[in-house]
């Protein structure tokens, strides 16, 4: 045998070898449930640890929600008051006493450490999302990412995004897919137990112009700018930011949706109808607004308008008389009835479904419904959802008020403003389960104005 028959013969092994052994290897990671209890929290670094050379990144990380997704209060509260009792009695949802820990603080759950003590016992389960999770995380088991199912390896070997990094404390080495946003399915996409999408934000950017044209979920939420990447290393020209900033960072609210609005005519009489149109434009989100879990956050439209005097006149949004559309004109009829049921408490009738400053604003929201149809504030007690009327990556959503002006109405300008608001949580539910005020505090994402002028 020559030369060039023992090269081919070795080339023919090595395909074999990738058509048959690298299938099987796969498939034999755990992932998802599987996941659960095959490991311990000393299997991976501490992320002060990491913080010792990596610094601007450890010091990011530590104001990032990734580092307390798992110490963050209403996430403590949800998961402690409602989602453990609510497995603990009824099988069909069992599975998110562990399951919520595959996200929020995986060394719990790869430990078995369930339920997880809680943040005020200072374990290492508070350490949430932490770095050694993520670079060494090195794929997904399965069709689409979502619901954990990802393959982890902790380890010496960290995984990052170049392939001529050096340390003397471990060795790295170059993964696509921790540049994928496939990674960030494994948690930003998630199912319920009824086989309900509740979250799929990398479903969404997915489906939409961004993912087509390359933009990547990292590119928005882990921005590069020249630094260095540790204390010791060169400065890098495109370092990525571990900023992970999102629905939590009021500057990366702000502006998110942009906002235009116009009358349909400059001069009205009292007494007569006048129609104010608002444009509200995605421009900066690769996903829907809101996106995550979308169960509990709001994002609403206000409009009111001032005349000569000063008085303010709240403006009710004009119905377009789709299916649903009930639940995206702010209203306080109850709901959320199934957290009675819950926590055991029979006379509850339920909550505010909105809790808003005025009722007939416009919500741009999809709603979820529990197994008897009610709105529900629990992602895992999800069977079926609502109109989705969220507005889309670089979706227009365009909304009428139509407005019978006073017959009694000084004469002069009117002003008009339109200002659109984000909650993180419906005030309703928040106060009534103890969360701290700040998380149901609006955040103004943009203002607009125009105006008319009242004429005799």
């Amino acid at each position: 045998m020559n030369i060039y028959d023992t090269y081919f013969c070795n080339v023919i092994r090595w395909i074999f070898s990738l058509m048959i052994v690298a299938p099987a290897f796969a498939l034999s990671q755990p992932a998802g449930d599987e996941l659960l209890g095959t490991g311990s929290y000393d299997d991976f670094e501490k992320p002060k640890v990491c913080g010792s050379c990596h610094t601007d990144f450890y010091m990011q990380w530590q104001q990032a929600m990734m580092s307390q997704a798992y110490t963050h209060a209403w996430d403590e509260i949800e998961y402690f008051k409602l989602a453990v009792p609510h497995a603990e009695k009824d099988e069909k949802v069992a599975g998110v006493k562990a399951g919520c820990n595959g996200c929020h603080t995986p060394l719990a759950f790869i430990a078995g450490d369930i339920p997880p003590p809680k943040p005020s016992a200072n374990s290492r389960a508070n350490e949430g999302v932490s770095c050694d999770v993520c670079h060494t995380i090195t794929g997904f088991k399965g069709e689409e990412p979502f619901n954990f199912n990802f393959t982890i390896k902790p380890g010496t070997v960290k995984l990052g995004n170049r392939d001529d990094a050096e340390s003397s404390y471990h060795e790295t080495k170059q993964s696509d897919f921790t540049m994928s946003p496939d990674m960030c399915g494994t948690c930003h996409n998630e199912k319920s137990p009824y086989g309900v999408w509740v979250k799929s934000t990398q479903r969404e950017w997915k489906a939409g112009p961004y993912s087509k044209e390359g933009v990547r979920c990292q590119d928005c939420h882990m921005p590069k700018a020249e630094t260095k990447s540790a204390i010791l290393s060169k400065p890098r020209k495109d370092a990525a930011q571990h900023l992970f900033h999102g629905a939590h960072s009021p500057s990366k609210l702000r502006g998110a949706v942009e906002l235009r609005m116009h009358p349909d005519r400059r001069e009205v009489e009292p007494g007569e109808p006048v129609v104010i149109t608002v444009q509200a434009f995605n421009h900066k989100a690769g996903h829907k607004i809101p996106s995550g879990s979308a169960e509990e956050r709001q994002l609403w439209l206000t409009v009111i308008a001032y005349d000569a005097s000063g008085k303010a006149y709240h403006l009710a949004v004009d119905k377009k008389n789709f299916p649903g559309e009930e639940y995206t004109i702010s209203s306080n009829v109850l709901a959320y009835q199934d957290i009675g049921e819950i926590m055991d408490l029979p006379d509850f009738k339920g909550l505010p479904r909105d809790a808003l400053q005025y009722e007939g604003d416009r919500v741009f929201r999809l709603p979820y419904f529990d197994p008897k149809g009610r709105m529900t504030i629990a992602q895992w007690n999800t069977a079926s959802l609502g109109t989705d009327y969220r507005i889309g990556p670089r979706e227009t959503k365009i909304e009428t008020y139509t407005w019978n002006v006073p017959e009694e109405i000084p004469e002069g300008k009117i002003k008009v403003v339109a200002e659109i608001y984000y909650r993180r949580l419906v005030k309703s539910v928040g106060d009534f389960l103890g969360v701290p005020a700040k998380e149901m505090e609006p955040v103004l994402v943009n203002r607009t104005e125009t105006w008319f002028d009242i004429v005799d």
